[in-house]
């Protein structure tokens, strides 16, 4: 069987090979990445016989190498990628790729963090295992903790039924400006747009706020938007695991929303990186999540019901 630990152990020394000739302008394409990966392979780990997952990995993270740049600096705001060290740049670019774009059957998040703990341990400094654990521990959680069940068998599974239910608002926000239709969407740091939203009576001093109070005390505290609501566009419901609550069930309510068209100003938390407005014909063709664009979809039907949306 093919040693993976290895054969990753080839892929990040290519990696940081790249990024060296990159950085000092001598080599970006990813065919000479190849090429090293080769050289590599034949004089570090000739009886590795997985030349094909090396390439795959190798090609992955490259191509999505501004991706995870900017999952990076989100996730490390402290350390701009300038300032980390270059190994460890390049361990978490691999670890980061593998988390959140490979297969998990073949490749479960739990491995892909404790393969680049260990060689960010292996070819890193003092400390690299510790900044890198704590890093990809933070975009682990964010995604909401795939695969934490299957390691911890000690825990109970809470029939769906069970799961506590943790109330959310949100909504599709639109302002009329020159002629046209905006959408305020939010940008999250897994490359997705989409809706503003927040918890419910998630505070003592909210405790007794109305869904309509709340979503429109969340979009002026995420946004600094104020919005009028219009009326209930739709809701979906998802689960997600709490590291201390374990999983519970998050249910959204979303309206369609008036807003002026001013300035937004995000407050960058939860995930987030950017907030925008775009015209409403753009809205449809940017990245958003499969359970959102139903419910942008039919209120882009009711702002504008005779123009086409599609």
């Amino acid at each position: 069987m093919a040693n993976r630990h290895l054969s990753r152990s080839v892929v990040l020394q290519t990696l940081f090979e790249w990024d060296f000739r990159t950085v000092n302008n001598e080599l970006g394409k990813s065919g000479d990445a190849i090429d090293t990966l080769e050289r590599n392979a034949e004089e570090f780990a000739p009886a590795a016989g997985d030349m094909p997952f090396m390439r795959d990995l190798l090609k992955g993270t490259i191509a999505r190498k501004s991706d995870l740049d900017l999952v990076i600096s989100k996730a490390a705001p402290e350390w701009p990628l300038e300032r980390i060290a270059p190994i460890d740049r390049n361990v978490l670019r691999l670890g980061l790729y593998e988390l959140l774009f490979a297969d998990r059957d073949k490749v479960p998040a739990k491995v892909a963090i404790n393969e680049a703990i260990e060689l960010a341990k292996s070819f890193g400094g003092e400390n690299s295992g510790r900044f890198v654990n704590g890093v990809l521990g933070a975009v682990y959680k964010e995604l909401g903790e795939p695969g934490k069940d299957e390691i911890s068998k000690k825990k109970k599974e809470v029939p769906y039924e069970q799961m506590p239910v943790q109330h959310l608002g949100g909504a599709v926000v639109y302002a009329k400006h020159g002629g046209e239709i905006y959408l305020a969407l939010v940008h999250d740091i897994f490359g997705h747009w989409t809706l503003s939203k927040g918890k419910i009576g998630d505070k003592p001093e909210f405790a007794n706020e109305t869904v309509e109070e709340g979503t429109i005390r969340e979009i002026k505290e995420e946004m600094n938007l104020d919005i009028t609501l219009k009326e209930r566009v739709g809701e979906n419901e998802y689960i997600a695991s709490d590291p201390e609550a374990g999983k519970k069930r998050k249910q959204v309510i979303y309206f369609l929303a008036e807003s002026p068209y001013v300035e937004i100003t995000l407050k960058q938390t939860g995930g987030l990186d950017d907030a925008k407005w775009f015209r409403l014909k753009e809205a449809l063709e940017l990245n958003l999540y499969e359970d959102v664009l139903p419910i942008v979809t039919r209120a882009m039907q009711k702002i504008a019901p005779s123009k086409k949306t599609a």
